[in-house]
């Protein structure tokens, strides 16, 4: 994939948000407002819409960094949508810009980016690094499946 393919790709993902996605009802505080977990969830969905045209057979993207500020909270049957832009690719490493509203109010914004890895191979190194792992063998690495570092 070339970096002028995917510059400028724009992805959306939407949520109403359920009880099940506020910050109280996952033992965050006792507010029955949308989690944050939940918007870093569509955003991240967001992201992944926007190049999901471009991958190969065989390729996904994984998160690797996320920067996320939250500006406003949303309440319980509210519709949010984020939408990402991509800002650039560059060794395999793409970033993007995201933004959430509620209509026009802006809940959080952030910056992403994402890995390219190959499927198979990835989920392979996550299967033994779990089960490395659950023998209590010490890892030379601490990240997830350490394929991050292909």
């Amino acid at each position: 994939m070339k970096p002028e393919q995917v510059i400028g790709a724009i992805g959306m993902a939407t949520m109403t948000i359920r009880p099940g996605d506020t910050s109280v009802a996952q033992g965050v505080n006792d507010l029955p407002v949308v989690g944050s977990n939940q918007l870093l969830s569509l955003m991240e969905s967001a992201s992944s819409t926007a190049i999901i045209e471009f991958l190969d057979f065989g390729e996904t993207t994984v998160t690797t960094q996320t920067q996320v500020e939250v500006f406003s909270a949303a309440g319980v049957g509210t519709e949010i949508h984020a939408t990402a832009r991509c800002l650039g690719l560059s060794d395999g490493i793409l970033k993007f810009e995201i933004e959430v509203h509620q209509s026009s109010r802006l809940i959080a914004s952030g910056l992403i980016t994402r890995k390219f890895v190959e499927r198979v191979s990835f989920m392979a190194r996550v299967a033994a690094e779990t089960m490395v792992a659950e023998k209590g063998i010490p890892l030379k690495e601490n990240k997830i499946a350490s394929s991050l570092n292909f």
